[in-house]
C-alpha cells in the first residue's frame, strides 16, 4: 500500500498533525525565514557573529527603528528578557514588574539568576499593564538602605493577557521612569502583534517613547528559535556581548540566528505575520461572541484570545482533541500564528458551539 503524502508539506499525511492553537510556538518556521537560512547555509562564513548575515541583520534593525541601536542576538526569550535585566541592574537593586509579567511567572527565576539577586517588585495588575502609579508607590516605598534598590522597570508588549500598550500609556511610564531615575525595558516576545494591532511605527512604539532596551521575538513571529536585544540607550549595552558569551548564549554560527531576521525585516514579514495571527484571533472572537455560557475574557488585541466557559464545556473540548492552556483567572487560552489556518479556527468555533449545546 503506498504512503499518502501531505502535498503542503511533503510529509507522510499520517504524520501532519491537526493545526492547534495552544500556542504560537507550536508553528513551524516562516518561508522568509527558511529562505534566508537555506541562503546562508551555502559555503562558509566567519563564526561567533563576525559574519555579513549579523552584521545585515542588525542594520535591518536600525532601519526599522530608523536608529543608530546596538543589536545581540541570542536563543531565546528567557535570556533575552534575563540578560537585558541583569545589564540594567547590580544584585542589590530591584525590578518593578506586573504580577502576570512573563519575567514573574514564567522565567523559572532566571532573571534573578542572572542578575546574581535582583529582586523582582511585583504590581498588582488586572490586565497585565503597568501603569505610572503601580511605579510610583514601589518606587517610594521604602527607600532605606535595606530594601532593594528600585532600578528598572519592565513592561511586556503585548501583555500576558493579549493587551496592547498604546503609545502614549508607553509615555507616561517613561516619564514615571525617568522621575524615579529607572530605566524601562520591554518584554517584546509579541512585539510584532502589538505593532500590527496599534499601527504605529516600531520606533514610535520603543525609543520614541522612552524605552532603553527591546527584547523583539523571533520565535513566535516565525523563526525557528532566535530574538534580539535592542538597545537603544547605547550606554546600557556596555559588555553585553560578554554576558552573552558567559550565559551560554554566543552562537558559535551565529548566521543561523541572524540570518532568519534578515528574511524577516527585509521582506515585511515580520508584520504581515503578525497582522494574520491577529486576524485569526479576531476571527475567532467573532465566531464564538453568541454562545451562551461563553464569553471573552480580555479585549483581542493582538493574537490571543481568553475564554471563559463553564468547565464541562472546556472538557469536552479537550475530548475533542483540542489543546489550550487555562490560566490567569481560569481563562482558556488560543494563540494565533503566521501559519494559522482560517478554516481550521471556524473549526474550532463550530466544536466550541456543539460542546456548549448551542
Amino acid at each position: 500500500m503506498s504512503t499518502v503524502i501531505s502535498p503542503s508539506s511533503g510529509v507522510p499525511a499520517s504524520d501532519v498533525l491537526e493545526q492547534q492553537f495552544g500556542s504560537d510556538n507550536y508553528a513551524g518556521i516562516c518561508p522568509e525565514a527558511w529562505v534566508a537560512m537555506d541562503k546562508a547555509n551555502r559555503g562558509f562564513a566567519p563564526a561567533y557573529g563576525d559574519d555579513a548575515w549579523t552584521e545585515r541583520a542588525a542594520d535591518a534593525f536600525r532601519k526599522l527603528f530608523d536608529t543608530d541601536c546596538d543589536v545581540f542576538f541570542v536563543f531565546n526569550g528567557t535570556a533575552a528578557n534575563s540578560l537585558a535585566l541583569a545589564s540594567l541592574c547590580q544584585s542589590y537593586h530591584s525590578v518593578i514588574c506586573a504580577d502576570t509579567s512573563h519575567v514573574e511567572t514564567d522565567e523559572c527565576g532566571a532573571p534573578e539568576f542572572f542578575s546574581n539577586g535582583s529582586k523582582l517588585l511585583v504590581a498588582r495588575s488586572e490586565d497585565g499593564k503597568m501603569t505610572p502609579d503601580a511605579i510610583h508607590e514601589l518606587a517610594t516605598k521604602r527607600q532605606d538602605i535595606h530594601y532593594p534598590k528600585p532600578r528598572v522597570v519592565t513592561i511586556t508588549q503585548s501583555t500576558e493577557t493579549g493587551r496592547v500598550y498604546s503609545t502614549a500609556e508607553v509615555r507616561a511610564i517613561s516619564v514615571a521612569c525617568k522621575a524615579h531615575g529607572l530605566s524601562l525595558h520591554m518584554d517584546g516576545a509579541r512585539f510584532a502583534n502589538a505593532c500590527a494591532y496599534s499601527g504605529e511605527s516600531p520606533a514610535e512604539m520603543t525609543w520614541k517613547s522612552g524605552i532603553d532596551v527591546l527584547c523583539f521575538g523571533g520565535t513566535k513571529n516565525g523563526l525557528a528559535i532566535g530574538e534580539a536585544v535592542i538597545f537603544f540607550n547605547r550606554r546600557l549595552s556596555e559588555d553585553f556581548d560578554y554576558r552573552c558569551k558567559q550565559a551560554g548564549q554566543l552562537a558559535s554560527k551565529m548566521r543561523f540566528l541572524s540570518a532568519p531576521w534578515v528574511g524577516m525585516l527585509e521582506s515585511g514579514a515580520w508584520l504581515k505575520n503578525a497582522r494574520h495571527a491577529n486576524a485569526c484571533a479576531t476571527r475567532l472572537a467573532e465566531l464564538i461572541a453568541d454562545i451562551p455560557g461563553v464569553r471573552v475574557a480580555s479585549p483581542v488585541e493582538a493574537n490571543a484570545v481568553f475564554l471563559l466557559a463553564p468547565e464541562p464545556v472546556l472538557e469536552k473540548l479537550r475530548k475533542r482533541g483540542w489543546r489550550f492552556y487555562t490560566f490567569i483567572g481560569g481563562a482558556a487560552r488560543f494563540m494565533f500564528a503566521w501559519d494559522s489556518d482560517l478554516k481550521r479556527v471556524e473549526e474550532l468555533a463550530a466544536d466550541l458551539r456543539e460542546c456548549a449545546g448551542v
